[in-house]
């Protein structure tokens, strides 16, 4: 159990399984939360997870470049875990997670934060655990574990991609940081390709894995193969590598509005089990 009793406080590495315990509630939702705890060990001594408890109900905050909350179901959960973001940051890249929780989140951020860029109030969370070629699906042969030897090929597609999804680029001056975390995802076998002529022409990432579940982040085609009937076969792939290698339930999110990757997502085998919430600061 976590210990504070209506209190707010941040976690350290003495609460790292109480605190996935309450990630586990649903670990397709609190994934990215859950590998975060994972990869951290919470260690440091300020934060940047807190948690709220009180009444029987607890709930979480990763409170770090991105805001995430988890399993505040309540409005006095909500505001609490609020008053205790607005001490410890002064400025966080996006708010995102279940778009009840997060919305109302922000209405308290709002005042202390300004307008946002951007917020996205419908994302669909998408999830499958079945096996796309036992559903018939095509699988492309040719999407692969990117190699460490592929880094300065892979970092362009990360790039773009980025910088498509969200409208400017992933980092300003020294690229470093940046790079170390793409190499980061190769290294753990976590990043896949299809690479032709040595460029890469599709990606995606494992950018979570946790608690039987991987998020697949960072899908991009090449823009001269996009039309092309390469999207949902690469998925196929990808999802299919997870399943054997990786995490028996594979996870997504995405925005309503990009018609064409929901369809190419239900075509593989996905399908809608939450919506979520994306504010961009």
């Amino acid at each position: 159990m976590l210990r504070s009793l209506g209190t707010v406080r941040a976690l350290g590495m003495q609460d790292v399984e109480d605190a996935l315990e309450v990630c586990r509630r649903d670990p397709v939702t609190n994934v990215f939360v859950a590998a975060r705890i994972l990869e951290s060990g919470l260690a440091g001594t300020r934060g940047p997870l807190f948690s709220y408890d009180s009444g029987g109900e607890r709930a979480l905050c990763w409170c770090s470049a991105n805001v995430v909350p988890v399993e505040a179901t309540s409005s006095r959960a909500i505001g609490a875990l609020a008053a205790k973001v607005v001490r410890r940051r002064a400025w966080a890249s996006s708010v995102f997670g279940p778009a009840d929780q997060v919305l109302d989140l922000w209405g308290r951020l709002v005042r202390h934060w300004g307008v946002p860029r951007e917020i996205r109030d419908n994302q669909l969370v998408m999830t499958m655990r079945e096996s796309p070629m036992a559903l018939g699906q095509v699988v492309d042969p040719g999407v692969r574990v990117a190699r460490r030897d592929e880094l300065d090929i892979v970092l362009p597609a990360a790039t773009a991609m980025f910088t498509e999804e969200i409208g400017y680029p992933p980092y300003q001056g020294s690229g470093v940081a940046y790079r170390q975390g793409v190499a980061t995802l190769i290294e753990r076998g976590h990043c896949l390709v299809r690479v032709e002529d040595g460029q890469v022409v599709f990606k995606a990432d494992l950018g979570s894995v946790a608690l039987g579940v991987a998020q697949v982040q960072g899908v991009w085609v090449h823009p001269r193969w996009r039309g092309q009937g390469l999207a949902a076969p690469a998925m196929a792939a990808v999802v299919e590598h997870t399943l054997r290698h990786v995490a028996p339930v594979v996870t997504l999110y995405v925005n309503d509005f990009n018609e064409p990757a929901v369809a190419t997502y239900r075509r593989v085998g996905f399908v809608q089990t939450g919506t979520f919430a994306t504010v961009l600061l």
